[in-house]
């Protein structure tokens, strides 16, 4: 059969890995693809280096339209980044017939739908296993390998330089600015870590996530987002006091009155396998109503890694280009005319335990009016202690039972009224993950 030819968006770090991976493993894909998978363009700002990579064997090209338009490409490959630029090339990759292999999440994560209405319009596929978690195949287990099953929650570290920033600041009980710039300095976090430390990034991805499991349009304006640049260290210390460790998790739950779609750091259970995922490294927890829990664990990131799942779904494509589009399995999952717009649910209405720290003026009563503020809420109390924090002053940590989201920060905001505390009221999640 014919060899598939790929054009290349971008031959940064993913799109290095992407040629090296199809160059040394090229026997190998093509016994698994049927045929043959070769780069024969790359579009790139710095040619110099593309040919010390690529030498004569592609073309190569500034602009990035001369491979969308060139009629001899059978599948793009997107790896610039960004929704503007990328979004008019996939677009017009789209438009001229073309199968797209991208690892933007930010883009499908805010213009998956159009995207994929266009794809599904011209018969062309696009896959991006690569978008979520790096080189774990989590959109296939759940697109695929699932398929049997009703999802009933997905539970995910899916941001590896936070997990590295939140691993360090336990083992070394540093402050998060501290660790933040060792981050950054050995390449674990960008210039620029918005997007990570604010928990964006790992919104992108469980918004993706969360369409998957449970047939739903593309959403990621309604996430709830949290990130950890607030954290303090005596919290994640007190976390360990209670038998927990926190993690910043993406979570999508389904619940009878629509869909929980959030990132926000959590206290996990020590002695859950997720608690122990340490660094940069990434693990996914989905719930299927048939398998039960399943754990994917692995590298989030990375040129080897993320080039891994770029050149699975290459193999996949090539295998499928010659298939009935309506016999292709779905981009999401789900067939286009069965997605649900089930709504997301507000923060407010989410339902968690809760872990509360305040300082409080270390004197006769208090306890037990916070503990009557969080009653007239129906908030039950499961644990506490405290530390004396300074002269006539104590931290109470609070364990709460699980209550809806509303409640508790109603009954925060009386608490943060009352004359006797003397700090921010502190609330961060607890998952169980049960």
């Amino acid at each position: 059969m014919n060899t598939i030819k790929v054009g290349l968006l971008g031959l940064g770090v993913v799109g290095g890995g992407t040629w090296k991976v199809l160059s040394r493993n090229a026997e190998e894909i093509a016994r698994r693809a049927g045929r043959r998978i070769e780069v024969v363009a790359v579009s790139t700002l710095d040619p110099d280096r593309a040919r010390e990579l690529v030498g004569d064997t592609a073309l190569i090209t500034r602009d990035g339209m001369d491979i969308v338009r060139n009629p001899e490409i059978d599948i793009v490959v997107e790896l610039i980044g960004g929704d503007t630029v990328a979004r008019q090339f996939i677009m017009e990759a789209i438009e001229q017939g073309k199968h797209v292999v991208t690892a933007n999440k930010a883009l499908l994560a805010k213009h998956g739908n159009e995207i994929f209405e266009a794809a599904r319009r011209k018969g062309v596929m696009v896959a991006f296993e690569a978008a979520v978690a790096g080189g774990i195949p989590i959109i296939k287990a759940i697109r695929e390998g699932l398929t049997a099953n009703r999802i009933e929650w997905i539970a995910g570290i899916i941001n590896g330089t936070t997990n590295f920033i939140l691993s360090e600041m336990r083992d070394r009980g540093l402050p998060f600015e501290q660790v933040l710039a060792e981050a950054q300095r050995l390449g674990y976090a960008e210039a620029d870590p918005t997007f990570d430390i604010e928990g964006v990034d790992a919104a992108h991805k469980l918004t993706l996530l969360a369409s998957l499991a449970f047939g739903i349009p593309v959403q990621f304006d309604k996430a709830h987002i949290e990130g950890i640049s607030g954290l303090e260290s005596e919290d994640i210390a007190h976390a360990e006091r209670l038998g927990y460790r926190i993690k910043l998790l993406g979570i999508t739950r389904r619940t009878e009155n629509g869909i929980e779609l959030r990132v926000h750091p959590t206290l996990v259970p020590k002695g859950h396998l997720i608690a122990n995922v340490e660094g940069a490294m990434n693990a996914v927890l989905v719930k299927g109503d048939a398998v039960g829990p399943t754990l994917y664990y692995g590298q989030g990131a990375g040129e080897l890694p993320t080039a891994s799942a770029v050149v699975a779904d290459l193999v996949d494509v090539t295998r499928l280009e010659t298939a009935d589009p309506l016999h292709r399995v779905p981009h999401l999952a789900f067939q286009p005319d069965a997605v649900k717009d089930i709504p997301i649910l507000p923060a407010s209405e989410i339902q968690s335990s809760y872990y509360l720290r305040m300082r409080v003026a270390d004197r006769p009563g208090v306890l037990a009016d916070v503990a009557r503020i969080l009653a007239d809420a129906g908030i039950s109390i499961g644990s506490m202690f405290q530390d004396p924090s300074g002269p006539n002053q104590a931290s109470i940590i609070f364990l709460l039972h699980q209550a809806r989201e509303g409640a508790v920060d109603q009954a925060i905001e009386r608490i943060s009224a009352q004359p006797f505390v003397q700090s921010k009221v502190t609330r961060l999640r607890v998952e169980n993950l049960q």
